[in-house]
């Protein structure tokens, strides 16, 4: 063999390791949201271009209740997903039972964007969406219109047939708002005056629904008149020609947030892409695609949402001081958990 001839071979071998080792250092990652038009919408606006950035290789699944996958990957050892997109609630339960990674936040400065109460050690606040007070127009004109929770109280101001949700969460915060606590002061709940409030609207409410999809019919088929229900199942409605209208006012603010689950092979790489995910200026092309508010709050200086767009966000600046931010850490402490169990036999007594 001639000198050319094993410098050749070197060189071919040296490129072969290199290449293996670009495929080794290549990391792919898992991330699970709730499927349907939001994850078809994060997509668009966070998932892939965090994932381009990063040089990651993103796989994506879908799941509306993912947790008991969660925990049954974690308590495995068999870890398939990486990160994941969860009602805040879930998260915080997760981190009790270990399910989750400690967030390093060396690999996540985005986070120090975030205000306290939305952000712990093992999750990061990414979208929101609010509970609102709606109501049918053809039943209430002018300026006499339904405004406050007290305002769906009163049967006698405002007559007609109600809806709430069939689930004390945030319910027990509507309630004592009616009864006139502030939003901002209705932590820890007082469980008992909130059920209090609720028998004397019990008789008044014909339909007691379970699902968004229920409870945007009921409002856009003139069912109802008034109705508890999410800002985005209101504006769908209205984008559709129901005569229906809801305001921000009083309305509870829900998150859902980001945690890595624990074990994942691909540890350093999840936090990045969480970094990325929470980025204000992606975060800002979210709202541009579906009615979900982002959760930095820089997100709305980027200069990327309109300010006729940001009006209608529940976690704009002006709409997110007029409302009540819901406590998942309540709601998975014992009390939370008491009242859960409370609620069932509300609803079913007559």
């Amino acid at each position: 063999m001639t000198a050319s001839q094993i410098r050749a071979l070197q060189i071919a071998g040296f490129a072969l390791l290199t290449s293996g080792a670009g495929v080794a250092l290549a990391e792919d990652i898992t991330f699970v949201s709730q499927g349907g038009a939001y994850q078809e919408a994060q997509s668009k606006a966070i998932l892939e271009p965090a994932a381009k950035k990063l040089g990651l290789t993103l796989k994506q699944d879908s799941s509306p209740k993912a947790y008991p996958i969660i925990k049954t990957q974690v308590q495995s050892g068999k870890i398939t997903w990486d990160v994941v997109d969860l009602p805040t609630g879930d998260c915080i339960r997760g981190e009790q039972e270990g399910l989750f990674e400690k967030l390093d936040l060396k690999l996540i400065p985005n986070a120090a964007q975030l205000p306290p109460e939305l952000k712990d050690d093992y999750s990061v606040g990414y979208i929101s969406y609010s509970t609102v007070l709606a109501y049918r127009t053809d039943a209430f004109k002018g300026k006499d219109v339904p405004k406050t929770w007290a305002d769906f109280w009163d049967t006698k101001k405002y007559p007609g047939q109600r809806s709430l949700r069939n689930l004390p969460r945030p319910t027990l915060e509507i309630a004592l708002m009616a009864d006139g606590v502030a939003p901002d002061k209705l932590y820890p709940l007082d469980v008992d005056r909130a059920f209090k409030k609720l028998e004397e609207i019990k008789p008044h409410i014909s339909t007691w629904w379970t699902s968004g999809g229920q409870s945007a019919q009921l409002i856009s088929d003139g069912e109802v008149d008034m109705i508890q229900a999410w800002n985005g199942r209101i504006t769908a409605v209205q984008a559709d020609g129901a005569p229906v209208a809801f305001d921000y006012n009083e309305g509870v603010l829900e998150t859902n947030s980001l945690c890595v689950l624990k074990g994942t092979p691909h540890k350093d790489a999840a936090m990045k892409f969480v970094n990325e995910a929470i980025d204000a200026k992606l975060q800002a092309a979210l709202p541009l695609l579906i009615d979900y508010g982002p959760l930095n709050p820089e997100a709305f200086k980027t200069g990327s949402i309109p300010a006729e767009r940001a009006a209608k966000l529940p976690s704009s600046p002006e709409n997110i001081a007029r409302q009540a931010l819901l406590s998942s850490k309540w709601w998975a402490s014992e009390a939370g958990v008491k009242a859960e169990e409370r609620w069932l036999s509300f609803v079913q007594k007559q």
